[in-house]
């Protein structure tokens, strides 16, 4: 596993700078790298050769350990959720992609989905596929924000706010774990509901954190016309890829937050983008049959 992925900090305007986690891998980009580099080592350390874990059809997670499995040694196997994409799948571009990759499938129906963290589910797991490291959905776990940890460095503390997206709350886990006391940590979740911020103080060791829950566009990959202009824009203004479910999310919200004052004049604010533009391709075709416009 790449010990150091490249750091890149872009100045946007001299208040808001983005760091572009997205570059430090090709396939394994943002923070799934940093969640995977840890729990690869600690596979590698007990001598497991397979991870299995689960995901959606979209998933980035499931896109990322398929690529990290084919580049690091594993084999890999997806739970994924909709038993109806079975027949279909090689039209998907995120489960294409794991499959070229060499991932095995299991496509389960949403109600055995929600049976993901059982113990009968995963004994039953066991029995099918033999012995596996399990990652969870979203690759959630101690060892994953341990890694999210070293997404901040020393230099980093000249910035008054932090912004993160928030899915499963391991990377912004990290980040706040990794903070100065002085610094303000602001998530922004791609998922409606109030549950995060149970999940998120079971790694943070920090209270100097807030959710800012006005800018999910409805809910998990849900978009709206001015969501994918401010993406368009906001790539075409200053080169830098937005992804709809988080990161776009993410700096939308932030540049509202501006105009309304919510910063205090002369903050600095860091933006972490965790990657996830691997499913552009996916909104895209999903946008095109809704005759809608597209991500560029």
């Amino acid at each position: 596993m790449q010990k150091k992925p490249i750091k890149n900090t872009l100045n946007i305007d001299n208040r808001l700078f983005v760091r572009a986690e997205y570059l430090n891998h090709k396939f394994v980009s943002g923070n799934k790298l940093r969640k995977l580099k840890y729990n690869l080592e600690f596979a590698k350390h007990q001598n497991i050769d397979t991870l299995l874990t689960f995901g959606g059809a979209f998933s980035n997670h499931i896109s990322a350990t398929a690529a990290a499995g084919k580049e690091f040694g594993f084999k890999t196997i997806g739970i994924i959720r909709g038993e109806e994409l079975k027949t279909n799948f090689k039209a998907n571009p995120t489960l294409s992609f794991a499959y070229a990759c060499g991932m095995q499938f299991k496509f389960v129906t949403r109600q055995q989905y929600r049976e993901k963290t059982n113990e009968d589910f995963i004994k039953n797991l066991k029995e099918e596929f033999g012995e596996f490291y399990l990652l969870p959905e979203g690759g959630t776990n101690e060892l994953a924000v341990k890694g999210c940890e070293e997404i901040l460095t020393e230099a980093d503390s000249v910035f008054d706010y932090v912004c993160c997206p928030v899915g499963t709350g391991g990377t912004i886990s990290g980040v706040i774990n990794s903070s100065n006391s002085h610094q303000k940590i602001l998530g922004f979740p791609a998922l409606k509901g109030d549950f995060l911020q149970e999940e998120i103080a079971k790694f943070a060791t920090q209270n100097n954190w807030e959710l800012i829950t006005d800018y999910h566009f409805g809910g998990y990959a849900k978009t709206n016309d001015d969501l994918i202009k401010f993406i368009n824009n906001f790539k075409s203004k200053h080169n830098v890829p937005l992804d709809p479910i988080y990161t776009g999310k993410m700096v939308f919200g932030i540049y509202d937050l501006i105009e309304k004052g919510y910063f205090p004049k002369g903050s600095k604010i860091l933006a972490i983008h965790t990657g996830g533009l691997q499913g552009i391709e996916g909104m895209n075709q999903k946008l095109k049959q809704q005759n809608r416009p597209l991500i560029v």
